[in-house]
């Protein structure tokens, strides 16, 4: 069998490291929108949501370096250029919302995306017999879901 450095099929390693560029591009957009929100963000709930989208952005950005770094231990070579995040994302880049509802309804739709991508690679991951990457997903998959709850649950709306 024609396997990878830590003992994966090559072929699989080189599908399933398309796949993690991808979720990669996803993340890298959502983190600036968050960023974003986070800056601009006003109202009566300033506080509150300042800092939540700080904790949301700050945990985005450790998933970009372990995506990241999953497709090196891949073989691979995660893309590094904003304009590929941008052609590749399937989250758009949102700008000047200061409205903290509306900006969690953004973060709210690309969990959505991100959940299903997710849920995708974790299946492929798991039929190459890549652990480490269902270990990965499974990790996202689970705080994302909670998140989502407790974001609509702060919208004032059910899961």
């Amino acid at each position: 069998m024609n396997t990878n450095l830590i003992g994966l099929d090559k072929a699989g390693a080189e599908a399933l490291a398309e796949q993690l560029n991808h979720l990669l591009a996803n993340y890298q957009v959502l983190y600036m929108n968050v960023r974003g929100f986070h800056w601009n963000v006003q109202g009566a709930n300033f506080f509150e949501l300042h800092a939540k989208f700080e904790e949301i952005y700050d945990q985005l950005l450790l998933k970009v370096d372990e995506i990241a770094e999953r497709i090196l231990t891949l073989g691979h070579q995660p893309r590094h250029g904003f304009s590929d995040y941008l052609r590749m994302s399937q989250i758009d880049e949102v700008k000047g919302v200061r409205d903290g509802h509306v900006a969690i309804e953004h973060i709210l739709s690309a969990y959505t995306l991100l959940l299903s991508q997710q849920r995708k690679i974790l299946s492929q991951a798991s039929e190459l017999g890549d652990e480490g990457t269902v270990s990965l997903m499974s990790d996202y998959i689970s705080q994302q879901e909670k998140e989502s709850w407790m974001l609509s649950a702060y919208q004032g709306r059910g899961a």
